[in-house]
């Protein structure tokens, strides 16, 4: 396979919990728009066999483990979780990991452009390594209503997501192009089409 002669720009894709960002995702999938999703890099990461879940296991004993060798990640939240040092060690360990999974995938693309879905893309700083971002927006309440209904959770969980994520206001700062999804799941995708034929035009990402 040839390695395209141009490099293809890098849109990020971002917003909170509900919003729609993962509807979005997937239409750029169908467009043939190359895309990497944090969440999957995430996963790769401590796949078995990878260096990164032999050092969690020498770290913290093979308590870890499921019993098909998988990460027992229920076993490392509550370590991680209870304990804000050890939270420290695993996220200084796997994030520059992630990072070079996330960009080593992009680099492969052979769309124009290529995606890179984030739901942390504004707090963990993986805005600044995007040339355009995209940010999926809801009006809070519909948030809240979506995910009760995809996730069959608690009003109280779904808060403590929505404040652990940026807020509303601070993705809109940084985006360069904002899609409200209050509509229907073709509207969703007809408005998905529509930028990514703008897209199309861009260089760099940059009109």
């Amino acid at each position: 396979m040839t390695t395209p002669a141009f490099t293809p720009w890098i849109l990020g894709l971002t917003g909170g919990i509900g919003s729609g960002k993962s509807a979005a995702a997937q239409r750029f999938v169908e467009l043939g728009v190359h895309l990497v999703d944090a969440d999957q890099a995430a996963r790769w990461v401590v796949e078995p066999g990878r260096p990164a879940l032999a050092s969690i296991v020498e770290r913290f004993g093979p308590g870890m483990l499921l019993e098909d060798g998988q990460l027992d990640r229920a076993a490392l939240r509550q370590v991680i979780f209870a304990d804000p040092e050890q939270r420290r060690w695993v996220e200084a360990l796997l994030h520059p990991l992630i990072g070079q999974e996330i960009f080593s995938y992009l680099a492969k693309a052979e769309s124009p452009y290529a995606v890179f879905v984030s739901p942390l893309m504004i707090e963990s700083g993986q805005y600044k390594r995007t040339d355009r971002l995209l940010v999926i927006d809801a009006p809070q309440e519909l948030q809240v209503q979506r995910t009760l209904l995809r996730d069959q959770t608690s009003p109280e969980q779904v808060q403590a997501i929505l404040k652990a994520q940026a807020n509303r206001e601070e993705r809109l700062r940084h985006a360069d192009d904002i899609l409200v999804n209050d509509r229907d799941i073709a509207w969703l995708h007809s408005e998905v089409d529509r930028l990514h034929n703008f897209y199309l035009t861009l260089r760099g990402g940059r009109e």
